[in-house]
């Protein structure tokens, strides 16, 4: 086995508003173009506080075209709703996994109740692409209840994995993905390591949330931090130095153009061009 090596490490992005709701830290964007392939966009939210409010905060409709979104809470509550009147309620430890496809309009809010009382907001949004054969498809949603998403023990008691997405030692997430993705909530006690198994060519990501961890024997990532790794290679070590709490992404790699503007993720410039003139129209 060979292990995939850090290339670099996102320490620092800066915090900025989503809406009203969500204080995020952007550490991937489409405008980075293929390396992060076949995602698009991560940002993390949070935790931030919140008082308690009559009108739940958030981000008024908007629209999507050409990809998926991921939303993991780990603290609160976000409610959504679409233009085609399906309505859901995630909170801790649950995933929405909304397949945009050809256009949908939806809102995201804080939950009601949660707003009501305030509290702590800290929540994951992955973008990740659909391929162009898949660009146009219906759009969708798996709600994914904490319940339902299974557990992986780690060796040696060093901590434990969800499996929201792909597979790890055997156990599939419950995720339906257009293209191969691993999506893994892990949580390391300190002093603890692990070796994670990703295909070679994957793309791979790790997201620290809490604690810090030691890569590879070398590289050391603190909160708030993302280490990109190489496409080559087929594993990665971790130790955790303190109770620490990750987010571990890997993809294999769309190999098509990728044209962003805002909200639309295409292939094409002409194809964005459409996107917007049918936002426009009222065609989502």
């Amino acid at each position: 086995m060979t292990a995939k090596n850090v290339t670099r490490i996102a320490r620092d992005t800066g915090r900025h508003w989503v809406g009203d709701g969500f204080q995020v830290s952007t550490m991937l964007s489409y405008n980075m173009g293929p390396e992060i392939s076949p995602f698009l966009l991560l940002d993390y939210a949070g935790p931030s506080e919140f008082p308690p409010s009559d009108a739940p905060r958030g981000v008024e409709r908007h629209p999507h075209r050409g990809f998926e979104t991921v939303t993991i809470v780990y603290e609160g509550e976000v409610e959504h709703g679409d233009n085609a009147g399906h309505s859901g309620k995630i909170g801790r430890g649950d995933v929405q996994w909304m397949t945009a496809g050809r256009g949908i309009l939806h809102v995201e809010k804080h939950g009601r109740e949660f707003s009501r009382r305030g509290g702590t907001l800290e929540m994951i949004q992955l973008w990740v692409n659909l391929p162009a054969r898949h660009k146009m498809t219906e759009p969708g949603y798996q709600e994914i209840l904490d319940k339902d998403i299974p557990v992986v023990e780690l060796e040696g008691g060093a901590g434990e994995i969800r499996v929201i997405a792909g597979e790890l030692g055997g156990t599939r997430g419950p995720a339906r993905t257009f293209t191969p993705v691993n999506v893994w909530d892990a949580r390391l006690g300190g002093g603890k390591g692990a070796v994670f198994e990703i295909p070679d060519g994957f793309s791979a990501f790790t997201l620290v949330l809490k604690g810090g961890i030691v890569v590879n024997g070398a590289e050391e990532i603190g909160e708030r931090e993302l280490a990109f790794f190489t496409r080559e290679g087929d594993t990665i070590t971790v130790e955790a130095d303190r109770d620490s709490t990750l987010l571990i992404l890997a993809g294999e790699p769309i190999d098509e153009p990728v044209v962003g503007q805002g909200p639309f993720v295409m292939n094409t410039h002409e194809e964005i061009r459409r996107a917007i003139d049918d936002y426009r129209a009222g065609r989502f």
